[in-house]
């Protein structure tokens, strides 16, 4: 068995359902690669970079915030959060992003709202670290 078969699920969309050579998954316990027979496993995700290899020179990434990943020897499934390819990640909107939700923090007074409100300006700012690179 050379490939496992790799799902990536957000709330909003199937973004990835194929076979591949590896995964590297961003647990809560840090970075984990799957490939073909890996023990089962089940982790939490944290906020960071989804790795996906079809290939020894082809990956593919994505932004990933929260979620579990599900692994058995011949599938990887992540339900994330939130999941956002880099190829569909501007920098622009990334910036836009945080002002909205600065501006929107000035005005609420709502505690569980402010709260919302400041979790979307770090994971803003998390994806503008990571276009840096």
């Amino acid at each position: 068995m050379s490939t496992i078969v790799f799902e990536l699920v957000s709330p909003e969309r199937l973004l990835v359902s194929r076979a591949v050579e590896m995964v590297t998954v961003p647990g809560t316990e840090g970075d984990f690669g799957v490939l073909p027979g890996h023990a089962p496993l089940v982790s939490s995700l944290r906020v960071g970079v989804l790795d996906v290899r079809t290939d020894a020179a082809t990956a593919e990434r994505y932004f990933v915030a929260g979620g579990f990943a599900e692994v058995s020897p011949e599938r990887c499934t992540v339900l994330a959060e939130e999941a956002i390819p880099f190829s569909e990640m501007d920098r622009a909107k990334v910036e836009a992003e945080i002002k909205y939700y600065q501006d929107a923090l000035l005005v609420t007074e709502k505690e569980d709202v402010k709260a919302k409100f400041k979790r979307r300006i770090e994971l803003a700012e998390v994806k503008l670290s990571l276009l840096a690179h």
